[in-house]
């Protein structure tokens, strides 16, 4: 029966709480983030763990876990908050086209986002949404039209398109050089602070100094010091503000070596095995916007070699 139906569901306020605490797993955080206080927090998740007669957290001194429970229901709010989300934007648009696309954090801020500026010049009528997540979301469940994924050639879709990729290389702000510090060998690295990307998935280990180093016959060289970032974008952001050297994918950096921001001092280049490719989901496929979108980045992938 409806009504049945209806008094199944839980109150729609109580599972946006539950879906930032569950990310969160602290009360505490979620709290901050909603502008409420924790005891709404605790009210609201006691009135989920009551409708459904089961435990959604773990609670410990200081720590705070999902149960089978809680995870489960994690993930359905999270997917099915994302589609009254997406439902919510496109209508409040109207009939402007709209492109959604998720990336990584490391693309979007080092490729995408500084070249978007001529998409929009040249399509103003097309929206677009960027989700950048290291989370690998399944493109067929309806919310993205586009994904670019880090893929080896081997494992990529036969559709795919190649946008992003090429040799490690390190990298640095000009400024930092000098007679006394230069760079010309990886010998010389002695002398700089290395910027590290810790991959803590370890899927990337071409990114990692102690991989360079070893591969370019120094592994036990001492550097003047080390900055740690579990995002690469940060050391990049590093290298460009002068802070040290940082190892980085070329094509994504292409564009701040043309400009100057960044140099490549030593000629040491590591085959990566892994570019970015972009792949378009059954729902991107019908989307003419889409197709401009593809299109715009096959033409700008190419004029970025």
């Amino acid at each position: 029966m409806p009504g049945k139906a209806i008094r199944d569901l839980p109150p729609l306020d109580a599972l946006r709480v539950f879906e930032i605490a569950g990310r969160e797993l602290s009360f505490t955080r979620a709290a901050e983030r909603l502008c409420v206080s924790q005891s709404a927090v605790s009210k609201q998740i006691s009135t989920l763990e009551t409708a459904l007669g089961a435990s959604l957290f773990e609670r410990k001194t200081r720590t705070l876990k999902l149960t089978p429970a809680g995870e489960r229901l994690l993930r359905a709010t999270e997917t099915s908050l994302a589609t009254l989300r997406e439902a919510f934007a496109d209508l409040r648009a109207g009939e402007e086209p709209t492109i959604t696309l998720t990336c990584t954090p490391a693309f979007a801020s080092l490729w995408l986002i500084p070249r978007l500026g001529e998409f929009r010049r040249l399509n103003p009528g097309i929206d677009i949404r960027i989700s950048a997540d290291t989370r690998v979301i399944d493109l067929e469940k309806g919310r993205f039209d586009i994904a670019v994924r880090h893929l080896s050639d081997r494992s990529a879709p036969a559709d795919a398109l190649r946008i992003a990729g090429g040799a490690v290389i390190a990298v640095c702000n000009p400024g930092i050089l000098t007679a006394a510090h230069a760079l010309n060998k990886p010998q010389d690295l002695s002398n700089h602070v290395l910027l590290d990307y810790v991959d803590e998935t370890r899927q990337l280990p071409w990114l990692s100094w102690a991989v360079w180093l070893e591969a370019a016959g120094v592994a036990d060289l001492r550097p003047l010091g080390r900055v740690e970032f579990n995002q690469y974008e940060g050391a990049i952001r590093a290298a460009i503000d002068g802070q040290g050297i940082a190892l980085a994918t070329r094509d994504l950096v292409q564009h701040l070596l043309d400009s100057g921001s960044l140099v490549t001092p030593m000629p040491q280049r590591y085959s990566n095995p892994r570019s970015y490719f972009l792949l378009v989901s059954h729902r991107g496929a019908g989307n003419p916007a889409v197709t401009v979108f593809c299109q715009w980045m096959q033409s700008t992938s190419l004029r970025s070699v």
